[in-house]
């Protein structure tokens, strides 16, 4: 499993196995974000054995498929809810780690300064400096 922490209420990660789940709890993680849809590739692992190994061991589940390379407004502002409000230290994960950092980036850019964002999200290993308009259009709709 390749955990990279943004920060500390959240790490994100490439496509996980059931098997991780039980790691990711054991690092402390309390809640599990699936943004990968299901069947997006042939051979991942059903969202449903996760979200079962996530109940077993005592963890949050959470399955808000976002489609890869289509982020839209209204996929961040059903995240920015959910991830203010998860129980954290939250562990996300889609197929590369890109599309929740993205995710968190959009959210986040509502209250937070973007250069900061930025900085975070390359210390984890994404480059999101290319999100910066629509990070400042989502600035826009802070509060």
């Amino acid at each position: 499993m390749d955990i990279r922490k943004i920060d500390d209420t959240i790490s994100v990660s490439p496509q996980i196995s059931v098997e991780d789940v039980a790691e990711a709890a054991r690092l402390g993680f309390k809640t599990l974000v699936a943004n990968r849809p299901d069947h997006e590739e042939p051979g991942q692992p059903a969202m449903a054995d996760i979200a079962a190994a996530a109940k077993e061991h005592g963890l949050e589940w959470v399955y808000m498929p976002v489609a890869s390379g289509n982020i839209t407004d209204a996929d961040v502002d059903a995240f920015a809810p959910m991830i203010r409000d998860a129980e954290k230290p939250v562990l996300a994960f889609c197929r590369s780690g890109t599309r929740c950092t993205v995710l968190w980036a959009l959210s986040s850019a509502r209250s937070g300064q973007s250069r900061e964002i930025v900085d975070k999200a390359r210390n984890a290993g994404y480059d999101i400096a290319g999100l910066a308009p629509r990070m400042a259009q989502q600035a826009q709709k802070s509060g």
